[in-house]
């Protein structure tokens, strides 16, 4: 009975943490840039079940053999390994505006491939983003909208000046006649990034980056005046949610079922008459 419910409690956390995964997508399906999260769900391992004991043999022999019969296999519950971020390709929504830049990737030689902004976090050190939500601080350099530097190819913060600047299609930001590109970096396997908040992320252990404009086979295109929308399909997540709840709910109520049963062993069966 207590296998059953630990079972059901260890579903019920799985499906609490899943449900915060798809309350945090559909919190962000309006972030420019911004990737869902996938959450991986895996149960623990099975166990096979034993029947250990002797085996009697005739009266007049007087002995015993040990014997050890399989009974079948036992379920331990379930639990959700991990979240991992859907690295697609969002919509674009032009704004107009001429610090909003999009980043479009139209061609990769791997399935997991993916490019980012190169931005500059608070401790210095060079993060990844794919919000293009930028504007000009006071001291006129490009920032993303919580103030992280965007970089350039050489790994310097881009320099404006003001508003009044233009970003051509391959990411190269044209200020006064002159030619600054953008640090754009491709990664092979997307997968290894890892989320930091504020829309950025940060290269795993094993993660490989590279400059997107050294790679011919890497294709990418920038588009000022526009922004990547979120990838999270809304009514489906909506969908997800309420699947999630009814598997949480019904869970519920099989842990309530087995508490019951608890409460009937120790208060009746229990009894002395």
């Amino acid at each position: 009975m207590l296998r059953g419910f630990y079972n059901s409690a260890s579903a019920m956390v799985a499906n609490q943490r899943y449900q915060e995964t798809l309350t945090n997508n559909i919190s962000n399906a309006n972030t420019p840039g911004y990737k869902q999260d996938q959450g991986v769900k895996r149960a623990f391992p099975e166990m096979l079940i034993k029947e250990s004991g002797r085996l009697q043999l005739p009266v007049k022999s007087g002995l015993s053999l040990p014997q050890n019969r399989d009974i079948g296999s036992m379920h331990t519950g379930m639990y959700l390994q991990e979240t991992v971020p859907s690295f697609t390709q969002g919509g674009l929504r032009e704004t107009g505006t001429a610090t909003d830049v999009a980043l479009l990737q139209k061609g990769a030689p791997d399935e997991t491939g993916f490019t980012f902004f190169n931005v500059r976090n608070e401790d210095g050190e060079t993060r990844y983003t794919r919000n293009g939500n930028f504007t000009v601080d006071g001291e006129g350099f490009l920032t993303t909208n919580k103030g992280n530097y965007v970089l350039n190819a050489e790994g310097d913060p881009v320099q404006t000046g003001g508003m009044e600047f233009t970003v051509r299609n391959d990411g190269t930001v044209e200020i006064d006649g002159e030619e600054e590109p953008l640090g754009i970096t491709y990664t092979p396997d997307a997968s290894l990034f890892i989320k930091e908040g504020d829309d950025l992320f940060g290269a795993g252990e094993d993660a490989v980056t590279e400059e997107a404009r050294g790679r011919e086979d890497v294709e990418f295109e920038v588009r000022q005046g526009m922004l990547e929308r979120s990838n999270v399909d809304a009514q489906a997540t909506m969908t997800e949610m309420m699947s999630n709840y009814r598997s949480f709910e019904l869970n519920q109520r099989v842990l309530r079922a087995y508490d019951q049963n608890l409460q009937s062993a120790v208060t009746e069966i229990g009894r002395v008459q």
